[in-house]
């Protein structure tokens, strides 16, 4: 049986059907859920969705913001007070937590230690005492403190026995616990390089936006200093503004003082940075739309253009904060930073300047650890900010 609908007649006009059904979007391409749920989130949506993918830089965030919120309350974390000494115990070795003592559950506890001095080398040896367990306490009362220097506490996470000692870090020529030092210098170390490289993002923004935007005789001189400023080799230059600073300046000035000497010296890459971006940026349509409407150059580089490359400074910000630290860390080790009584793991470092030290006491190499892990960790966290800021790609 023939079905097909016979041909019109040569000459005879065409017939027309047109579908008064309302035109439905998915029906003519339906979307899964996971495409439905990816084409309707917002762009900052889909940066945290592919951020989380970069399981580094994921973890590396969350140790980051573990190791910040606790220099907000480093007097309670650390065993002892910053100024404690304990002139029994110098250059005490690190002592090891136990569980089991005879086979049986004890809890965290330490060994007690008894001091013999070598004449020979006139070397300190601890031998320990295996009949002396001091169990830890808890949110125990121990030394005073000032938390943040303006409210009197006692209490700490994490205290010896009575009449006990807890040296997880060991202790220093003056008989002070390295592991309260480390944590009370994490507070100066990295807070350092939050403020500084705050200073140096607003440095290079501000001109690197205006040499991009503008162009011309403001861009050639711009250049020009940021080429002078990075031919200059970076630890002579350091030494050299440090070396300005008066001795009689308080640790305050001073801890202000090298923080404007990091940003000064760290802004000329990102202003780099920003003029690529502008030059570009700066041909499109929707500048010129607001140039027509009377805006200034502030107005369309502040509201305009850095939106546009936001995601794209915050990552190269926090690939700039390493290197914060890193200049901290060297300018107080060679004793040119920060000066006590102020406590940075630059300034801690400086115990093990002499090969003797290290050699005897390796311990005191400990807080270069911290600097390690913090330094990897923005490194992860820049690359992973860096490839979720495009996340169309």
């Amino acid at each position: 049986m023939n079905t097909q609908s016979p041909l019109p007649a040569p000459g005879a006009p065409l017939q027309h059907y047109v579908s008064i059904a309302p035109f439905d979007l998915e029906s003519v391409e339906a979307m899964t859920p996971e495409q439905s749920k990816v084409f309707q989130a917002s762009q900052l949506r889909l940066m945290w969705w592919k951020f989380r993918k970069h399981r580094l830089a994921l973890v590396s965030g969350i140790f980051l913001a573990v190791l910040y919120f606790g220099i907000l309350i480093c007097e309670f974390l650390a065993p002892y007070n910053l100024h404690s000494r304990n002139m029994d115990y110098i250059y005490s070795p690190p002592q090891k937590v136990h569980l089991f003592h005879n086979g049986e559950f004890v809890g965290p506890f330490v060994y007690g230690r008894q001091m013999m001095l070598d004449m020979d080398t006139l070397k300190r040896n601890y031998i320990e005492n295996h009949d002396d367990v001091q169990r830890l306490h808890f949110f125990c009362k121990g030394d005073s403190y000032q938390f943040w220097g303006l409210i009197e506490g006692d209490r700490h996470f994490v205290c010896p026995a009575e009449n006990g000692q807890l040296f997880l870090a060991g202790t220093d020529r003056l008989g002070r616990d390295v592991l309260s030092r480390m944590i009370y210098g994490a507070r100066i170390s990295l807070t350092i390089g939050l403020v500084g490289i705050s200073f140096s993002f607003l440095l290079g923004i501000f001109i690197g936006g205006l040499a991009g935007y503008h162009g011309g005789i403001f861009d050639l001189i711009v250049q020009r200093i940021i080429e002078v400023l990075q031919s200059i080799p970076s630890i002579p230059l350091w030494l050299a503004l440090a070396a300005i600073m008066p001795i009689t300046w308080s640790p305050i000035l001073i801890y202000f003082g090298i923080t404007v000497i990091l940003g000064l010296l760290d802004w000329t890459g990102l202003a780099r940075a920003v003029r690529s971006k502008l030059l570009a940026l700066r041909e499109e349509d929707y500048v010129l739309a607001a140039q027509l409407m009377g805006a200034g150059s502030s107005r369309i580089i502040r509201r305009h253009l850095i939106p546009g490359f936001m995601s794209h400074l915050i990552a190269t910000a926090t690939l700039s904060i390493p290197g914060m630290i890193l200049g901290e860390t060297a300018l107080s080790f060679l004793g040119l930073g920060l000066r006590a009584p102020i406590t940075s793991w630059g300034i801690l470092l400086t115990e093990a300047r002499s090969v003797s030290v290290i050699a005897f006491y390796p311990w005191l190499l400990l807080p270069m650890l911290p600097v390690i892990l913090v330094i990897m960790a923005f490194n992860f966290l820049g690359d992973g900010l860096r490839d979720a800021a495009d996340p169309y790609k």
